[in-house]
């Protein structure tokens, strides 16, 4: 029930923050500017650092990137892969970055959400810019549950902190993860 809203709120323009592998996320759908705008003002965040798409699939990942496939995801360390968008996506999710971030997501609620909007979704950290993220329901409603539409119950897992960010095509290791 609590997806059906979520998707909801997503599909009509609205920002939700849910669970992730690692931490708490903020998200809206990648073709929405007006959503996407939201979320950089309320982590305080510049348009210049990009966002991240979570999918549950590769498939839901076909319209928005031109590598064909990413790797199975690995339950033991979620990594955020960096690779070639296409020329349709918008520079508030890419950034000044020639590249597109992007995880298969490991966490049973993002992954429903993907697949209840039938598309991956915007994910970025649940914090204000340079600050710590929120880990639990508690942290995050108590920092965003006015800024935000929706906020979807759940746990994060199965990691520890933030995703691994590795280069799709060259397999450069660009933060190393907390698993």
């Amino acid at each position: 029930m609590y997806i059906d809203r979520a998707a909801e709120v997503l599909l009509g323009g609205g920002v939700v923050a849910y669970p992730t592998e690692g931490v708490f996320g903020l998200g809206c759908m990648p073709d929405d500017e007006d959503a996407l705008i939201r979320i950089l003002d309320i982590k305080q965040r510049g348009v210049d650092k990009g966002l991240i798409l979570i999918a549950a699939t590769t498939e839901q990942l076909n319209d928005w990137i031109v590598d064909a496939a990413l790797p199975d995801p690995d339950p033991s360390q979620p990594i955020t892969w960096i690779v070639t968008p296409r020329p349709h996506v918008s520079g508030f999710v890419t950034g000044d970055n020639p590249g597109l971030a992007v995880r298969l997501t490991l966490n049973p609620v993002a992954a429903a959400l993907c697949n209840a909007v039938g598309s991956p979704i915007v994910s970025t950290s649940a914090n204000l810019s340079g600050r710590p993220t929120a880990r639990n329901q508690y942290v995050l409603r108590r920092q965003f549950g006015t800024l935000v539409d929706y906020v979807c119950p759940g746990n994060c897992g199965p990691a520890s902190g933030p995703s691994e960010i590795r280069e799709l095509r060259s397999g450069k290791v660009l933060r190393p993860g907390k698993s």
